[in-house]
């Protein structure tokens, strides 16, 4: 890659194209501690050459600044001014990455993740996410990626049906990752709290469940106060230990009509008038609760079903024209725990945050941060490698959303902060801060 440092014009270099990796860098320091932070990249190698701060912290800067794969992240270090942030004054070759990634220790990232959300609580960032007063966690499972002929000890297995050439079916195994994610959702800033890889022959209940315990022994139990979950974890088991032994209230969609809440919900609310009418982003919103259900046998405690109808006009351009449209949504939730003092619109409202995991966490991952790409198939390097993902991605959104002042006016995106931070490193004064 260039170096323009030495051709830079000075009168430039204070611009803040040209400043932003340091402003970056500042902040993580000063909010997040990131010289300690940095400690939590040592690995098992017994007197390694090339210290393992300098492989994490070009992890973590590659993650930053969009470098897909470790054998660009290698090109990327033989940069002056990469060596000096990370403090090491050589190139690190793309097999030193994955040898050290094979020996980090995923649990202490794990650990840094959620150190790192401690201190955004700490300081209020996550005040205007409260919905109704109440900090909403939203769980779903995403399939990282997938191959038919790499494997490692933790892939999970599954049998799919492909043609050959000449359109004969026939079956293959395929090999996959996927986790279960918890995120913290926000009108602005949302967090990834924590993530569990599934096991072999798993539900995805049963790892959301493992997440969760582990979630109230490393967070507590006042972290949050809801959990938030699609249509897959509306069971009686599931609600029951969330509730019963772990303590939140659960709200999940409701979309099997086997289930006796869902058809005593649709009996109940049959030609009567709505709860509640209100008007959300544009859209007309009925609501009608219904209170104490039977659910299951698994769950016999009386549930509370909330169904909503939403409406709303949309206008297209078909052709020439451009034509009105009349659209309409409907939902069915069912609340387990305590939220009587919440009313239907905060549980539409509450509920509706499950989607922002698929835009914000799975979306903006997978579009923009290389989430479903594999940059080195070993079971400790996958989820360490994951897990310097997420540091990454919380550590710039902080800083982009919270502190950086040109994408609160609007006039920069996400995606072009990332590069501003690329360019400073390229052509802006070399940083200091680790180097020695």
């Amino acid at each position: 890659m260039p170096n323009c440092s030495a051709g830079a014009n000075p009168s430039t270099m204070n611009s803040p194209d040209f400043s932003q990796l340091r402003q970056f860098v500042h902040y993580a320091q000063k909010r997040f501690q990131l010289s300690l932070l940095a400690g939590c990249f040592a690995d098992a190698r017994p007197q390694p050459d090339i210290p393992s701060r300098a492989v994490g912290l070009s992890l973590v800067l590659g993650e930053v600044v969009q470098i897909p794969s470790l054998l660009q992240l290698q090109e990327e270090t033989k940069v002056p001014q990469w060596q000096q942030w990370v403090g090491y004054p050589h190139p690190i070759s793309h097999d030193t990455f994955g040898y050290v990634s094979e020996r980090l220790d995923p649990e202490q990232l794990r650990r840094a993740g959620i150190w790192i959300n401690h201190k955004l609580k700490r300081g209020k960032a996550f005040e205007a996410g409260k919905t109704n007063g109440l900090l909403v966690v939203s769980l779903d499972a995403n399939e990282e990626f997938c191959s038919d002929r790499r494997s490692c000890d933790d892939c999970l297995t599954r049998q799919v049906t492909c043609k050959d050439a000449d359109g004969h079916e026939f079956k293959k195994t395929q090999y996959y990752h996927k986790q279960v994610y918890a995120q913290l959702s926000g009108p602005e800033l949302s967090v990834i709290l924590e993530v569990e890889p599934m096991r072999q022959g798993e539900e995805e209940c049963a790892t959301a469940l493992r997440l969760l315990r582990r979630m109230r022994q490393k967070y507590g139990p006042r972290f949050f106060d809801v959990v938030v979950v699609d249509s897959w974890y509306a069971n009686g088991p599931f609600l029951k230990t969330v509730w019963e032994e772990l303590g939140w209230p659960v709200i999940a969609v409701l979309k099997q009509e086997r289930y006796e809440a869902h058809q005593e919900a649709l009996a109940l609310t049959q030609g009567q008038k709505p709860t509640q009418v209100v008007e959300r982003d544009g859209r007309q919103v009925e609501i009608w609760d219904v209170r104490s259900v039977r659910f299951t046998d698994a769950y016999p405690g009386p549930v509370r079903i909330v169904r909503v109808r939403e409406r709303w006009t949309e206008r297209q351009r078909v052709g020439r024209e451009w034509k009105t449209e009349q659209k309409e949504q409907n939902w069915i939730w069912v609340v387990a725990g305590d939220l009587d003092g919440y009313d239907g619109a905060a549980i539409r409202d509450m509920g509706h945050l499950r989607w922002k995991i698929e835009n914000h966490a799975f979306g903006e991952l997978t579009q923009h941060w290389h989430l479903t790409h594999c940059a080195h198939h070993h079971p400790v390097a996958v989820r360490a490698l994951l897990w310097i993902k997420i540091i990454a991605f919380t550590l710039f959104h902080a800083f982009a959303i919270l502190h950086g002042k040109l994408f609160r006016l609007g006039k920069v995106t996400l995606q072009e902060l990332r590069k501003q931070i690329y360019r400073s490193l390229l052509c802006g004064s070399p940083i200091p801060f680790f180097s020695g």
